[in-house]
């Protein structure tokens, strides 16, 4: 079963035994978080930007770290976004990437204070050092109905494409379910709305919510990592799995997840391709109950 899947991969599926920490939350203890990764290769050297999280009541996402590195492992910090400066309860998986010109963005997943609404915020820079939250736009802002956070974001054929989680708002309690939305655009800031890419299969371990994670060149056919839950307990828990289909429709590939920690979650996982390998990125669940943000590093 998870041959199969793993076959579908360009790299093996992430196991914890071959990882490495990179980053560690800010204590130990379940509610503290280092993850939610998104990374580029830009002139060989990885951009990574990622979620640092307290526990509710004591900051939940209070930043996201934009670093770089020269060895995909050791980070050096270019700069820290607060969740305070965005006028946001909390901040979840941002999308960091160079445009075509050069310019580079930072997408970012903004709590609305005081409710269970979402929506997405870009700041654009010259330089991943100069990212200012002053000059943030909303770009995908949901509305009353639906809550909108954790893009993944590709350039490619000209146009940007875009994955983003959905959560519904009419009922409080139900709004941990998710499912993932494709989007498509001509800059990367007015988004067309096209659809459900990924939706929730009923009686599976991914019932209650699906979040593409990485998108990933398979030639002819779209190749995607999700996180998926099969009930509310699980939020913020959910494992990995893997969906291919087209672009704006993805069928899950098992009845069981991929990847996930011996001790709960394995989430966010996204990918660079190197010239002679792949970093795997992700998040994971540890024995005390606290997430680390962990790579590996596979061979081509």
């Amino acid at each position: 079963m998870i041959k199969d899947m793993d076959a579908t991969l360009p790299f093996p599926l992430p196991s914890l035994d071959r990882s490495q920490v990179i980053v560690e939350p800010p204590e130990g203890g379940a509610g503290n978080w280092a993850g939610a990764p998104s990374a580029c290769l830009v002139d060989g050297v990885v951009y990574l930007a990622y979620r640092m999280r307290a526990p509710v009541g004591k900051g939940r996402g209070y930043a996201v770290v934009v670093a770089r590195s020269e060895d995909g492992e050791l980070l050096q910090t270019l700069s820290v976004i607060h969740s305070s400066a965005l006028d946001a309860e909390s901040l979840e998986r941002p999308a960091l990437l160079r445009t075509p010109d050069g310019r580079w963005r930072l997408y970012l997943s903004c709590a609305t204070p005081g409710t269970k609404h979402w929506r997405i915020e870009l700041l654009e820079a010259d330089d991943p050092r100069d990212f200012d939250p002053r000059t943030a736009k909303v770009v995908l802002p949901g509305d009353e109905h639906v809550g909108v956070k954790d893009p993944v974001i590709v350039h490619e054929d000209g146009r940007w494409h875009l994955w983003a989680s959905c959560h519904p708002l009419a009922d409080p309690d139900e709004a941990d379910q998710m499912v993932t939305e494709y989007a498509t655009s001509e800059d990367g800031v007015e988004w067309t709305w096209q659809g459900t890419a990924l939706g929730r299969t009923p009686g599976r371990w991914d019932s209650r919510g699906v979040r593409v994670s990485a998108v990933l060149p398979a030639g002819d056919r779209t190749v995607a990592c999700y996180d998926g839950r099969a009930s509310a307990a699980e939020n913020c828990e959910e494992k990995t799995g893997i969906a291919i289909g087209a672009r704006d429709c993805l069928t899950p590939q098992d009845l069981a997840p991929a990847a996930e920690s011996p001790y709960g979650g394995l989430r966010y996982l996204c990918a660079v391709r190197l010239p002679t390998a792949w970093r795997v990125y992700y998040e994971a669940t540890r024995e005390d109950g606290a997430h680390d943000l962990r790579t590996e590093l596979h061979e081509v």
